[in-house]
């Protein structure tokens, strides 16, 4: 509660400060284009909530519509923002000072969170009426996650990152514990639930005491004032820079912060899962990047060689997990897919910490690389989702044979865990991997670079082995040819899967659209 109340009463001074220097102009205008996002997310989670009320429970299924429309509109408002020049909230003291900026930055992560939410919402469609689980509630929860996910990429202060951050987190843990009665479920919410509020708690003593060190929230200020520290406040910036980083490090997942995954992932139903392996994974990294980059660029002798260290662990532990699971067990499939996200999460902090040794437009690399890590986990996911309709015990065996039952499913599959491995004719993922690589070479990370590539080879033996065994025959099988017998898929979970499968061939047909992110400069000038 402490942090908490200095976090108010230092947001409630550096406004007024700003106002107080320029009195005539008390009221800020509000840019509500540029909110747009966010507010529409967020009101048809309200809609969707009042209208559970209502709604007959034989209707339900239309609030999942409801929000699937909902999330197509939040993405398609990005559109009139695709100049990326907007800002709003803005101190009437220092116009350079604001809270809330759609720069290229944010409308690429938000692009991200929306499409990743809007996936989620089509294969929850049928889950969420198999399961059994209630709709209202469901809807709710996933909306406004993904409400304060798009709020994130656009916090320009710390205050709204933590509110954003936590916006985002805490309808994730209802969600992950949704299917009640169910063990795993419940254990999977409570180490979700226990692990990331420890990281809010250190994330606010860190933003506290950068607070007390700078004066000021706004990270554009926090980084001017970190530059001249009086001498003794040092101590305390750097202890606030630490546990900051330590906060955020719980949300990306990074080795030792790694715990929670696996068996969130097993225990969450399976689109959930999906949308934690991609937008819980974005908001953590964006919330790293924006402190890093722009308000820490002063102590990035600490963040730098820290977070170098810590991709390095990630991306070890988290492929070598991956490689050891057995294709027997039950909830294999799923394990590796967590622990595989753990291995590409040590990528994606590569870039960042480059960063710290040269310019802040490396951060490109890691932007690059999640779009392409969005679209083909997301598509994994949703074959995962469909495999389970038959067979949920999620076994990884469970996939043999699977291009004799549904080819199209098998193709698809395949070709998002070459583009995950970074193999033609998954162009897409091949790129990621060199920008990223590259961004590590030339920040001199030559070691990382090294550790990285002998990652990426541990890597390509269990997509491979996962790949090749969707096209072999199954076990036992004494059917003659033509008579697989094959059940109809749903058609949301197909769309999902012909949405991601379509972006990803997008994506590797023109990489050149990844190359101009991870190049171009995505924050305002």
């Amino acid at each position: 509660m402490t942090a908490l109340t200095v976090l108010a009463a230092g947001l409630a001074t550096d406004r007024s400060a700003g106002l107080a220097a320029e009195a005539p102009s008390l009221v800020q205008s509000v840019d509500w284009l540029a909110l747009a996002p966010v507010v529409i997310t967020a009101a048809v989670a309200l809609a969707v909530l009042v209208a559970d009320l209502f709604v007959a429970e034989r209707r339900k299924p239309v609030l999942g519509w409801i929000s699937v429309a909902g999330l197509a509109a939040a993405t398609a408002s990005l559109l009139p923002l695709r100049a990326g020049d907007r800002t709003t909230f803005c101190l009437t003291g220092d116009p350079a000072a604001c809270s809330y900026a759609a720069d290229h930055f944010a409308l690429v992560i938000q692009f991200l969170v929306l499409g990743g939410a809007l996936v989620t919402a089509l294969l929850s469609v049928t889950a969420v009426r198999d399961t059994r689980m209630p709709a209202g509630e469901y809807w709710f929860l996933l909306l406004s996650s993904a409400a304060g996910a798009a709020l994130l990429p656009a916090s320009r202060d710390l205050a709204t990152l933590i509110v954003a951050l936590e916006v985002a987190s805490l309808p994730a843990f209802a969600l992950v514990g949704m299917r009640r009665g169910d063990r795993l479920s419940s254990e999977a919410a409570l180490k979700f639930f226990l692990s990331s509020v420890t990281a809010t708690a250190v994330s606010l003593m860190g933003v506290s005491f950068v607070y007390a060190a700078t004066g000021s929230l706004h990270l554009t200020q926090v980084a001017a004032r970190l530059e001249d520290v009086p001498g003794q406040l040092d101590t305390v910036a750097m202890a606030g820079v630490a546990l900051t980083l330590v906060g955020f490090a719980f949300k990306t997942a990074a080795v030792p912060f790694h715990f929670w995954v696996p068996d969130t992932y097993v225990g969450a139903p399976l689109p959930i899962a999906g949308y934690l392996s991609v937008i819980g994974k974005a908001v953590g990294f964006t919330g790293l990047i924006l402190v890093t980059v722009i308000a820490f660029p002063a102590y990035s002798e600490i963040w730098g060689p820290a977070l170098a260290v810590l991709a390095a662990l990630t991306m070890t532990l988290g492929n070598a997990a991956a490689l050891r699971q057995s294709a027997d067990r039950a909830n294999s499939a799923v394990r590796l897919l967590a622990w595989s996200s753990v291995g590409q999460a040590g990528y994606l902090l590569v870039p960042i910490a480059a960063a710290a040794y040269s310019e802040r437009d490396q951060i490109g690399s890691t932007v690059a690389y999640a779009l392409m890590y969005a679209a083909v986990n997301l598509g994994a996911f949703a074959v995962a989702a469909l495999v389970a309709r038959t067979k949920p015990l999620h076994r990884i065996s469970d996939y043999r044979g699977l291009y004799a039952e549904r080819p199209f499913a098998a193709l698809s599959l395949a070709f998002f865990l070459l583009c995950l491995a970074g193999l033609p004719p998954g162009i897409i993922g091949l790129f990621a991997k060199v920008t990223v690589f590259r961004s590590a070479v030339d920040a001199g990370l030559g070691w990382l670079a090294v550790v990285m590539a002998v990652n990426v080879v541990i890597a390509l033996y269990y997509y491979l082995r996962w790949t090749a065994l969707l096209f072999r025959v199954p076990e036992g099988a004494e059917r003659p040819e033509g008579a697989v017998t094959r059940t109809r898929a749903p058609w949301p979970v197909t769309a999902a899967i012909v949405v991601t499968a379509i972006t990803a061939l997008v994506l590797s047909g023109a990489p050149q659209l990844a190359l101009r992110v991870a190049s171009g400069s995505l924050f305002a000038q």
